[in-house]
């Protein structure tokens, strides 16, 4: 009876919905949504511009003029913006992209800001000397949804940077239905094995995404706390790297064709459970980070692959 008793305490810590399969995302959004998963709901959740002012733009000046500043505002970006240049992007920001918009060329950064939402973005090609594709380095409360990121790999690896890069201490980031595929370095988390005393606050989720053709960072996490879960990985070069003591809660992820699925340097640690390693393991030494500090749902492994290709990207129509 003890142990029945003990086992329903434990259960009822456990604040996670075992589904069979995903809920089928609507395709048909709005751009006052508010984040709803993981750590970017947390201290207050993070709403972006809703209730602010709505910019439709169509040209880089006009972007960058729209996301300066702290105002509540909702840009929405139209058609193909091509430059060679980062957006820097304000407090209280949603930047949306319409269906078949991109940014070629043109990245977005996220630098010492909060509460910002980039939702259905379709980002290419963003030079290194630019920046990277979505740089978050100092902010909180920022909720990256639905992104469409790319480069190619006919360049040397550094010709471009990052896709997805998030360091110097960012907290409450969620990146959720995100495609980010055909590049050499995909996601930084945590700006250098030197910086543990700002990067150590560090929290991410990584739900819903697909990664797919990338050499490495899929993703690399430092320091700090990463949950990921529900993803799909496929024919990329690397793994999961958690190092420089980051915690990582892993669950319910799909790997495809890839090198490694999850491994340490430097005494990176990961809770790993209901995974598929499509061949490969888990190398990383067990952490202590169990219990994610909110609600949500886990799609059954077995159901990852194509919950994860049918929705990931820029699906969405507003």
């Amino acid at each position: 009876m003890k142990w029945i008793l003990s086992a329903i305490a434990f259960a009822a810590t456990i604040q996670v919905a075992f589904v069979g399969t995903g809920p089928a995302l609507e395709k048909r959004a709005s751009v006052s949504d508010v984040a709803t998963l993981g750590y970017a709901t947390l201290n207050g959740g993070t709403t972006g511009g809703s209730g602010g002012t709505t910019t439709t733009v169509t040209t880089l000046d006009a972007l960058t003029a729209a996301t300066a500043g702290n105002a509540k505002k909702i840009v929405i970006i139209s058609g193909t913006i091509t430059g060679n240049a980062v957006v820097k992007v304000g407090s209280n920001t949603s930047v949306i992209g319409t269906k078949g918009s991109s940014l070629v060329g043109v990245g977005l950064r996220v630098l010492n800001e909060s509460n910002v939402i980039l939702r259905n973005v379709k980002i290419s090609k963003v030079l290194a000397s630019a920046g990277d594709a979505i740089g978050i380095q100092a902010s909180s409360q920022v909720w990256v949804d639905h992104a469409d990121l790319s480069s190619d790999r006919d360049h040397d690896k550094d010709y471009y940077d990052g896709l997805l890069d998030i360091t110097h201490g960012c907290t409450g980031v969620t990146v959720t239905n995100s495609k980010l595929y055909d590049h050499w370095k995909a996601s930084l988390v945590g700006h250098s094995d030197n910086n543990g005393a700002e990067d150590v606050a560090i929290t991410v989720t990584y739900a819903n995404n697909y990664w797919s053709d990338l050499n490495s960072r899929t993703p690399s996490f430092r320091f700090g706390h990463g949950h990921i879960f529900n993803n799909f990985f496929e024919n990329n070069g690397d793994g999961i790297n958690t190092r420089d003591g980051a915690q990582l809660l892993v669950e319910n992820n799909v790997w495809s064709g890839c090198k490694d699925a999850i491994y340490a340097t430097d005494a990176g640690f990961a809770v790993a459970r209901g995974n598929d390693y499509g061949g490969l393991s888990d190398t990383a030494g067990t952490g202590t980070f169990t219990t994610a500090p909110y609600t949500y749902s886990l799609i059954a492994a077995s159901a990852v692959q194509a919950s994860v290709t049918a929705n990931a990207g820029q699906t969405l129509s507003f």
